[in-house]
């Protein structure tokens, strides 16, 4: 039986952040979850995900470089990301917003806040099939 889940990934560093937030979203949709942007550039071109949920402040590459990489690779540059970040400034979710990024979301998350904006995103990509 084919599963007919949206595709979702999920780049984070913290180990824990990426099992809360696959634990909120799994039953909704298929989690694919890495824990550096490096990998993920490698990877999302095989996971073909319908939204990517990405951290900023990241190891070796930050949440705006793996966006502006991201955005550089036709096969995957119209998926949509939303930033996830502990930052409490609004320099942060300003910048991700005007480097491409669809939506911000501070750490820690509200798990309503998280399921409505990935749910909307979601419906958004539908509505331009």
């Amino acid at each position: 039986m084919k599963d007919n889940k949206n595709n979702i990934l999920i780049i984070d560093d913290d180990t824990s952040i990426l099992m809360e937030l696959t634990h909120l979203l799994k039953t909704e949709y298929k989690i694919h979850a890495l824990r550096d942007g490096i990998t993920a550039l490698e990877k999302a071109g095989d996971y073909m995900p319908d939204l990517i949920l990405l951290d900023i402040f990241m190891p070796d590459m930050n949440g705006f470089e793996v966006l502006a990489k991201l955005k550089q690779i036709d096969k995957i540059k119209a998926i949509p990301v939303i930033f996830i970040s502990g930052a409490t400034g609004n320099d942060d979710e300003a910048k991700g917003l005007a480097a491409g990024a669809v939506g911000y979301i501070r750490k820690p998350f509200n798990s309503n806040e998280v399921i409505t904006k990935v749910r909307h995103q979601i419906q958004l990509q539908y509505s331009k099939r």
